[in-house]
C-alpha cells in the first residue's frame, strides 16, 4: 500500500532580478543612499579639537576609557541614560514613521535595504538589466559566466570590506587604526570585527537580500500594530485597474480597467511581490512599483496613480465618489500626534539634562569594613572612598574639607594637605579619613551628620555631599 508523500514545508528561493526603473522614488532612493553611505564612511575621519590629551575624532566610541564623544558632547558611563534616551527616540521615531507612511524606514533607510540596493546596482552594471541577468543565471557555467560572477563577487567583497572597516573606525582613532591595519599591527579584535562585518555584509546584501527582511527581521510582523486605516502605504487601485487586460495606446476596451498586465510593477520590485495582490508583509514601500506603473500609464495615455501611496480610508472614499482625504489629515492624526509628542518630549528632556549637567562631580562612599577604627589615643577614624570627576579638557585641583557641628579632622591618604589634582577628563578615586578627637561628641556618639566639601580652584565651584560619621556609640 503506497503512502502519500508528505507536504514540503520549505520552498527553495526563487532568485529576484529587479529591473531598472526611473522616477521620483528611484531618485529619492539614490539621494538617500548617497547621503547615508557618505555619512557612514566619512564621519570617522571628521576631526574635532577638544584640547590637549583629548581625542580629536568628532564621533568616537572610546570603549577603553568608557567614553562616547559626539562633536562637542561627551557621554560618561554614569550618563548612560543619554544613550538609553536616544534608543527610545529611535524606537518612537520608527513607530511614528510606520504609523504615518508604513514601512518607509525599510524602503529607504534600513542598512539592509541600502547595501542590497548598492549590490544590485553593481550586479546590474556588470551583468546588464533584468533580462540579461536572468539569461546569465539560467546559462550553464562557462568561462564568461565565471568571469562575470567572480568580478561581481570581488566588487561586492570590496564594498563589504570597506563597510566592516568603516565600522571599527568609530571605536578608535581612525588614522592610527588605518596605519596599523596596513602595517598588520592592528589588535586582533579589529581584525575579527572587520571579518565578521565583511562576511555578513557580503552574504546579506549579495545573496540573502529579501530573505533577511522576510525571515530574519522582526519588524514586518510588528508593523501591523503601528498601522491603521489612515496609514499611507503603497497599494494598487483595483477598482480602477480591474479587470486587467492587454491594451495599446489609443485603444478603447469597454469595461476593461487601466491595468494592462505588463508586470512592470512586479519586475522592478526588490522583494519579488505583486502589489496587485494587496498589501503584503514583504512589501517595504520603496515606491519603485509606483515609478514603473506611472511610466507605463504615461505611455498608454492613462492617468498616473494606479499604484501609489494610499490609505485604506482613501479606498472607501474613492469607490463611493466622496472627496479625497487630505494627505495632512492622514499624517497628523491622534496616533501620530501622540508619537510625535512622546518623541519630542524625550528629546527635550535629553537636551535639558545636557544643559544642566555639571562638568565637575563628587561622590562619597563610606567604607564599612570596619565601620570605624579606634586609635591608640582614643580618637575615632572613619574611611571614605571619594570619587572626583573632572570632565574638562585640562587638570583641575580640588580642596577638600569637612563641615560639621563638632570637631572632625580630614586627612587624605598619600597626600600632604587637603588639595588633590584630577587629570583632564578623568576620574580620581581618593581615600579620605575623617578623625574625631578623643572625647569629642563625634567620637562618643553613635552617628553624626556631616558634609564633605570640595572647592575647585579654577572656577571656585563648590560641590558638597552629605554623609555620616560612625562613632563608638557609648
Amino acid at each position: 500500500m503506497s503512502t502519500p508523500s508528505e507536504p514540503q514545508l520549505y520552498a527553495a528561493r526563487e532568485p529576484i532580478f529587479p529591473r531598472r526603473v526611473q522616477g521620483r522614488f528611484r531618485n529619492l532612493k539614490w539621494g538617500l543612499m548617497a547621503v547615508m553611505l557618505g555619512i557612514y564612511y566619512i564621519t570617522p575621519w571628521i576631526r574635532w579639537d577638544r584640547g590637549p590629551a583629548m581625542p580629536d575624532q568628532a564621533v568616537l566610541v572610546d570603549l577603553a576609557n568608557r567614553r562616547f564623544f559626539f562633536f562637542f558632547i561627551e557621554i560618561w558611563p554614569h550618563e548612560f541614560y543619554f544613550v538609553a534616551g536616544l534608543l527610545i527616540m529611535a524606537g518612537l521615531g520608527l513607530f511614528l514613521f510606520t504609523s504615518a507612511l508604513g514601512r518607509v524606514w525599510c524602503g529607504y533607510a534600513c542598512p539592509q535595504t541600502v547595501w542590497t540596493d548598492l549590490f544590485i546596482t553593481v550586479e546590474r552594471w556588470l551583468e546588464g538589466d533584468r533580462n540579461a541577468r536572468v539569461r546569465l543565471w539560467k546559462a550553464p557555467w562557462g568561462l564568461h559566466k565565471a568571469r562575470v560572477y567572480l568580478t561581481k563577487w570581488t566588487v561586492w567583497l570590496l564594498i563589504a570590506l570597506a563597510t566592516g572597516g568603516a565600522w571599527v573606525f568609530y571605536f578608535t582613532d581612525a588614522p592610527t587604526l588605518l596605519r596599523d591595519l596596513f602595517a598588520l599591527n592592528a589588535h586582533p579584535v579589529a581584525w575579527i570585527t572587520i571579518a565578521i562585518l565583511t562576511a555578513t555584509t557580503f552574504f546579506f546584501g549579495g545573496f540573502f537580500r529579501e530573505q533577511i527582511c522576510i525571515y530574519a527581521c522582526p519588524w514586518p510582523r510588528i508593523q501591523a500594530a503601528m498601522m491603521d486605516e489612515d496609514t499611507l502605504t503603497i497599494a494598487y487601485r483595483d477598482w480602477r485597474g480591474e479587470p486587467r487586460g492587454k491594451l495599446r495606446k489609443g485603444e478603447i476596451a469597454p469595461g476593461q480597467g487601466d491595468c494592462i498586465d505588463c508586470m512592470a510593477c512586479v519586475n522592478v520590485c526588490p522583494m519579488g511581490i505583486d502589489i496587485r495582490n494587496g498589501q503584503q508583509m514583504e512589501c517595504i514601500t520603496c515606491g519603485l512599483c509606483i515609478d514603473a506603473c506611472d511610466e507605463v500609464m504615461d505611455r498608454i495615455g492613462k492617468p498616473r496613480g494606479l499604484v501609489s501611496y494610499i490609505a485604506l480610508s482613501d479606498e472607501i472614499h474613492e469607490k463611493t465618489g466622496k472627496p479625497a482625504i487630505s494627505v495632512w489629515r492622514h499624517v497628523f492624526r491622534p496616533r501620530t500626534v501622540m508619537y510625535s509628542v512622546l518623541w519630542g518630549g524625550v528629546g527635550i528632556g535629553l537636551v535639558a539634562l545636557l544643559l544642566v549637567r555639571t562638568d565637575l562631580d563628587m561622590s562619597v562612599a563610606q567604607v564599612r569594613n570596619p565601620i570605624n577604627v579606634v586609635m591608640s589615643d582614643g580618637a575615632v577614624r572613619n574611611a571614605y572612598e571619594v570619587r572626583l570627576r573632572n570632565m574638562h579638557g585640562e587638570p583641575r585641583a580640588f580642596t577638600l574639607s569637612v563641615e560639621a557641628d563638632v570637631p572632625v579632622d580630614l586627612v587624605l591618604e598619600g597626600i600632604d594637605g587637603p588639595t588633590v589634582t584630577v587629570a583632564a577628563d578623568a576620574l580620581l578615586n581618593q581615600r579620605v579619613y575623617l578623625i574625631a578627637p578623643p572625647g569629642s561628641p563625634a567620637a562618643s556618639a553613635q552617628r553624626t551628620d556631616l558634609t564633605l566639601r570640595a572647592v575647585e580652584g579654577t572656577s571656585g565651584q563648590v560641590i558638597t555631599t552629605d554623609t555620616l560619621f560612625n562613632g563608638r556609640g557609648n
